[in-house]
């Protein structure tokens, strides 16, 4: 009788002890709130492959960043990382070559500065391109050269144009770099 209620003691501290390792695993899961969203943990979700934030209309979709965001975005431009997915449309993978977490993130400031989506994919070509296509892709080095002028473009914004602003590429971070978004 004593065994008996002694394995039944343990059946029921093992089911206790797995729902509640269970709960603890799906709520310290960390969510990205859609609407004022997280840099890190954006970034920290696309390197794991595991963003999933659905906005309004239930897509998963880019969340809202906005100008507020772009120096924290900044800091990861220069990460070469090869990222699994991103959330843009299916355009961005098919046209091959793998997706680099850095230019993933210009594509996120470029679209904060638009207003919209700054392509339908988050590489860059360079201006000679006649297409999508993966040879017309920026080497490693032409991202970073890419985010530096980013971060130039930014810095920048911290001084007003005034009527005695010369600089032609005041408001184009990418002017006279033989880059576009496609």
């Amino acid at each position: 009788m004593k065994t008996r209620s002694l394995y039944r003691n343990i059946i029921i501290l093992v089911a206790f002890v797995g729902v509640f390792s269970l709960c603890w695993v799906s709520c310290s899961e960390e969510t990205l709130d859609y609407n004022h969203p997280d840099v890190d943990l954006f970034v920290k979700q696309l390197k794991a492959g595991k963003y999933s934030t659905e906005g309004p209309d239930g897509l998963n979709t880019m969340p809202k960043f906005s100008k507020d965001d772009i120096s924290e975005l900044l800091k990861y431009a220069e990460d070469l990382s090869a990222i699994p997915s991103f959330p843009l449309a299916p355009v961005s993978y098919s046209a091959g070559g793998k997706l680099r977490l850095g230019e993933c993130i210009l594509w996120t400031v470029e679209s904060i500065r638009l207003g919209q989506n700054a392509s339908m994919g988050c590489k860059m070509v360079r201006t000679n391109a006649d297409n999508y296509e993966g040879i017309y892709f920026l080497s490693d080095e032409e991202v970073i050269d890419a985010a530096a002028r980013y971060r130039r473009w930014w810095e920048n914004r911290k001084y007003p144009k005034t009527v005695w602003t010369i600089d032609p590429c005041y408001d184009e971070p990418l002017c006279g770099s033989g880059y576009m978004w496609w």
